[in-house]
């Protein structure tokens, strides 16, 4: 059976916050890259597409990542 802790659950809290908080400047900057690279034909409904899954992929990326070091950094002060 799998043990959780109580801390390494309200850091996991917490960094799914700071996760949000960080998600619309990352998803900016990405999106401002990706429109700057695209050519000509990517133009138009193709490329609004890209951007919709590259916004749910960088939301779940971050909230993944945020909530994963709040888990570990909550277990580590806890101890």
């Amino acid at each position: 059976m799998m043990n959780l802790s109580l801390v390494g659950l309200i850091g996991a809290v917490i960094g799914t916050i700071i996760a949000a908080m960080v998600y619309v400047p990352l998803v900016t900057f990405v999106e401002r890259g990706v429109r700057s690279r695209a050519d000509g034909a990517a133009k138009g409904e193709t490329l609004e597409q890209e951007i919709s899954l590259l916004r749910r992929a960088v939301l779940a990326a971050d909230i993944i990542v945020f909530a994963g070091i709040g888990y570990w950094l909550g277990g580590m002060l806890g101890d």
